[in-house]
């Protein structure tokens, strides 16, 4: 071995012993350091994956993983607790740097456009429906679940999160109902069914589209049901909703776009109306992504496009387009044992997956695809677990009322 690597062994030995699980490594001449009996091991084929592990740069040592330039071994959840001891500070820590809002408002201009919003939500959402109904619920709910009663299998939980949306909007039958980002159409579907309002989704995945189409022919829904293949900026303002709701859509809006979707959104409710918007919000005050490159290699894998937002700032971006704020609530540890139970059923069915996914990419994509989801779904469960990422309903009207009920009983009680 290259003597000039003898310190970056030493300073990689030194880390492995601070570790709350114990970690292994075989470098790429052979040897092996760490405990014999390790929970997690990591096979380096060149030495730059060692220098990254070494410098703490838990994104790019993701990437290394996923370009198959070094392997993982372990439980998910061993895993994580190792990458969160080798990261060099919190993640979450704000960017204080005197450019960082320029940096900011230049990029998220630069990634949305119309053209662009639609090529990165396809880029995620058309992976392959069959990979994501491997690991999600039966109805493919795609967003954090509402563990009402904690002892709630995964499924039950995501019911109770479609009817806990319901229930803040108060949505009666007859209702004009919109849904921004239906994803596979379980909000749409189930505001129809269980309560009767006339509802509208839109999304700009050809196969979610698709897939909600057959669900509204399967359930005899025609007429009072429609999924549109439609950017948000593209809907029609003439006939205003009762009631519109965005769940996991906003993040993708991007940070330069918050005044005019908020606006779009005050547009597009009656007075007096009601908005839920549920979505990733940010641990730090002025981070729009991850520190330690994860947020680079969430962008590069699987979110291209995603900004974060603080919920202050959330708040007053719909403060400023004339949306009133009613209730606010945060389900960041609900979001994070729904990570880990999507994430654990992935890591049940890695062969069927594999298998899945070489169905519409070549073996060695397909293999891309499946690391990166690995690590994507479980480092984000620990993000929410640890609150470098948080999750918000906020519940808004178009303009001051005072109709809204005087406590929370009308969303719990049956």
């Amino acid at each position: 071995m290259d003597t000039s690597l003898h310190p970056l062994v030493r300073r990689v030995e030194s880390l492995l012993a601070d570790l709350p699980v114990a970690l292994a490594l075989t470098l790429p001449d052979g040897r092996r350091i760490g405990p014999a009996q390790a929970a997690v091991s990591l096979s380096f084929n060149d030495w730059s994956g060692l220098a990254i592990l070494a410098a703490g740069q838990i994104g790019a040592v993701a990437e290394a993983y996923v370009e198959s330039r070094l392997d993982i071994s372990g439980q998910m959840r061993d895993v994580m607790a190792v990458a969160a001891q080798l990261l060099p500070g919190d993640p979450a820590d704000s960017d204080t740097r005197w450019w960082g809002a320029l940096s900011r408002w230049a990029r998220s201009l630069l990634a949305h456009s119309p053209g662009k919003d639609a090529a990165q939500i396809r880029f995620h959402y058309d992976v392959s429906d069959d990979f994501y109904q491997l690991w999600l619920d039966p109805q493919r709910v795609y967003s954090c679940a509402y563990f009402r009663d904690a002892a709630m299998p995964l499924a039950a939980a995501q019911e109770a999160k479609l009817e806990h949306i319901c229930r803040k909007l108060m949505l009666k039958p007859g209702e004009k109902f919109l849904d921004i980002g239906a994803g596979w159409g379980g909000l749409l579907l189930w505001a129809a069914e269980h309560h009767g309002v006339d509802a509208t989704g839109i999304t700009l995945s050809r196969h979610q589209h698709a897939h909600v189409q057959q669900l509204i022919a399967d359930k005899g829904l025609q007429g009072r049901v429609r999924m549109e293949l439609l950017d948000y900026r593209e809907l029609d303002e003439s006939v205003p909703f009762d009631k519109i709701a965005s769940v996991g859509m906003f993040e993708h809006v991007g940070r330069v776009n918050m005044p005019a979707y908020f606006g779009k959104v005050y547009r597009l409710l009656r007075p007096g109306g009601l908005v839920l918007n549920h979505g990733i919000t940010s641990g730090g005050h002025r981070n729009d992504q991850l520190g330690a490159g994860m947020g680079d290699f969430i962008d590069k894998y699987i979110f291209p496009g995603g900004e974060l937002l603080h919920v202050s700032h959330v708040l007053r971006e719909m403060a400023a387009a004339g949306l009133e704020m009613l209730d606010t609530e945060s389900l960041r540890p609900h979001y994070a044992r729904t990570l880990w139970g999507w994430s654990d059923a992935l890591e049940a069915q890695l062969s069927e997956a594999r298998r899945v996914l070489t169905t519409t990419s070549n073996a060695a994509q397909a293999e891309k695809i499946l690391r990166a989801y690995r690590l994507y779904l479980a480092g984000s469960a620990m993000s929410f677990e640890r609150g470098w990422m948080s999750l918000h309903q906020i519940l808004a009207a178009r303009g001051a009322q005072s109709t809204y009920p005087f406590n929370r009983s009308y969303m719990y009680n049956s």
